[in-house]
């Protein structure tokens, strides 16, 4: 890729509509999280690097569960949003972000769901008012955990719902998780006016992703990845204008696909599917979304023009205030006209 090319990611004002909460804590973050609870995880920051340089899946799940122990109090939640918030702000040029949050494993850890609440929400105002990025949430079920996990974020999504709360979602391992068992939870989510953005297609078949849209009402898709394998249902998600969130880096780490040169985005490009850029779990698979941009225009041989079109197809597919929209589209056509 040119430097100019990188030079003009870089600099592009974008949106990130999959990226977890967690999975967000860069070494530095880490860091401080270790050093308010001593124990097994080093705060040294360049040990950080070598234990968050990924090795496996396994591996990946060491390190997130590692940070998920990390975060005990409702500081240190307020702690991540905003440090979270501040990178994508400062670092990759996000101007507004959906950040995916499993509220339960911190409940799990004891912090009570209104302690939660109010931590995110305090960090969500303040990285709008230092940094300027508008961020929402999106709540995650820890699909691996079941219905119980299910029913305990819908009740935090319903009876607790913070302002900045817009879409309902479902993660964790798609083996021997059927999507199904949870079509309650989402229908009841989407009566109370929440989008419905459930993980499907990752590490399994089309048949998942069809799932997610027949029992789940899936507005948009996390990855589907395994939706390249089935023409059909590629030709349902164009004609519907179903998005994709396509994350090549973590796709390739978690051997959902084996290279970024086997990756299907392009195919997913050629029939006509919406898709939208982002980074997943950025430190722990070693990227950045600036990263991803730069593989997306690779990829789909793209050049200035045609990533700012990526940019906007991200802030389209968004769930932000209509005036966000706007304004961060016009900031868009500006820097892509300048």
């Amino acid at each position: 890729m040119s430097g100019s090319l990188a030079d003009f990611i870089a600099g592009l004002p974008k949106a990130e509509l999959h990226v977890h909460h967690v999975g967000s804590a860069s070494p530095s973050m880490v860091s401080e999280l270790a050093a308010r609870h001593p124990g097994p995880v080093p705060t040294d920051v360049d040990r950080l690097r070598d234990f968050f340089a990924f090795r496996d899946f396994d591996h990946f799940i060491e390190v997130y569960l590692a940070v998920v122990d990390l975060i005990r109090s409702a500081e240190d939640v307020r702690f991540l949003t905003y440090e979270v918030g501040r990178a994508l702000a400062t670092e990759e040029g996000v101007r507004y972000a959906e950040l995916t949050c499993t509220p339960h494993t911190s409940v799990l850890r004891g912090i009570p769901i209104e302690a939660y609440t109010e931590a995110i929400e305090d960090a969500r105002a303040a990285v709008e008012r230092d940094h300027g990025l508008v961020m929402r949430w999106i709540y995650d079920i820890p699909g691996e955990l079941g219905v119980p996990a299910a029913d305990a974020t819908l009740t935090y999504a319903l009876e607790h719902r913070p302002d900045g709360l817009v879409a309902f979602g479902l993660g964790g391992p798609e083996v021997g998780v059927p999507r199904p068992q949870f079509a309650p939870h989402f229908t009841a989510a989407r009566d109370a006016g929440l989008r419905c953005v459930p993980h499907a297609g990752e590490t399994t078949g089309p048949e998942t992703v069809w799932d997610a849209l027949h029992h789940l009402h899936a507005d948009r898709i996390g990855h589907g990845t395994s939706a390249a394998q089935d023409p059909a249902l590629l030709a349902h998600l164009a004609e519907h204008r179903i998005p994709l969130e396509v994350c090549p880096s973590s796709n390739v780490a978690t051997r959902a696909v084996a290279s970024l040169a086997e990756h299907p985005l392009a195919a997913f490009r050629d029939a006509g599917v919406l898709v939208t850029v982002n980074s997943d779990d950025p430190p722990m698979f070693g990227t950045t979304l600036r990263r991803e941009y730069e593989i997306a225009a690779d990829l789909l041989g793209l050049d200035e023009q045609g990533v700012a079109d990526l940019a906007r197809d991200a802030v389209r597919a968004s769930y932000a205030p209509e005036e966000v929209r706007t304004r961060v589209l016009a900031e868009i056509d500006e820097y892509a006209g300048a």
